[in-house]
């Protein structure tokens, strides 16, 4: 029911696109865009080619990130995100996360989800490529990465918690709790870094968790 509400909350901010033309890919917006593809078959045989162009960073005046809908190449909605495209036969959402994109996916009226395919110049793409070429690093590459974010997590709940026990009041009902690893600040500092490292690897490939990557972020 919430899914559902939101759906609809999300498909009223879509607007009508201008017609512009979707520009290419360029190898210097590997940090700065996504550009993912669907293509769909209609009932009369025709197929048409979806794109959904986001520039993470880039704002309008109200703070918002925008996605846009391109249809053939040619703009046809766009929406502050999260975003609803209403497209044939379902829905493409489109989410973002601190890192990047957490959700760029194609649900049918069925209720079955696909996620689109990278542009294969973006960063998802090149690392949709490596899951192609190499799974096995590709595999180790994950696992390394939920590793990282769940070792991030547990760091920073036993410094939480060290310092919601530390004042005597509290200590004196519930105990004060040691944290058994004292990182330096450096030390934290590789620490936030490495898990925004994860987060962002997660994120090429459309993974997301709120406790791993939201805590991340």
């Amino acid at each position: 029911m919430i899914k559902e509400w939101r759906r609809r909350r999300a498909a009223r901010r879509v607007k009508p696109g201008d017609g512009r033309p979707l520009r290419p890919f360029r190898w210097w917006q590997l940090l700065s865009r996504a550009l993912f593809y669907l293509r769909l078959t209609h009932d009369d045989g025709r197929q048409v080619v979806y794109a959904v162009d986001v520039m993470h960073g880039r704002t309008d005046e109200s703070g918002a990130v925008h996605a846009h809908l391109y249809v053939d190449g040619r703009q046809h909605a766009r929406s502050g995100l999260p975003a609803a495209f209403p497209v044939h036969g379902g829905t493409v959402e489109v989410r973002t996360s601190v890192f990047g994109l957490r959700r760029c996916h194609y649900v049918t009226t069925e209720g079955a989800e696909h996620p689109l395919v990278p542009d294969r110049d973006s960063a998802e793409g090149r690392r949709a490529y490596v899951d192609r070429a190499h799974p096995e690093l590709s595999r180790w590459v994950g696992h390394l990465s939920s590793a990282v974010l769940v070792v991030a997590l547990l760091l920073l709940a036993s410094q939480l918690g060290e310092q919601l026990t530390r004042p005597e009041e509290i200590a004196r009902h519930v105990g004060a709790f040691t944290s058994p690893v004292d990182l330096s600040k450096w030390g934290n500092v590789l620490v936030g870094l490495g898990a925004a490292a994860a987060s962002t690897e997660r994120a090429l490939r459309l993974r997301y968790h709120w406790l791993l990557d939201g805590g991340a972020g």
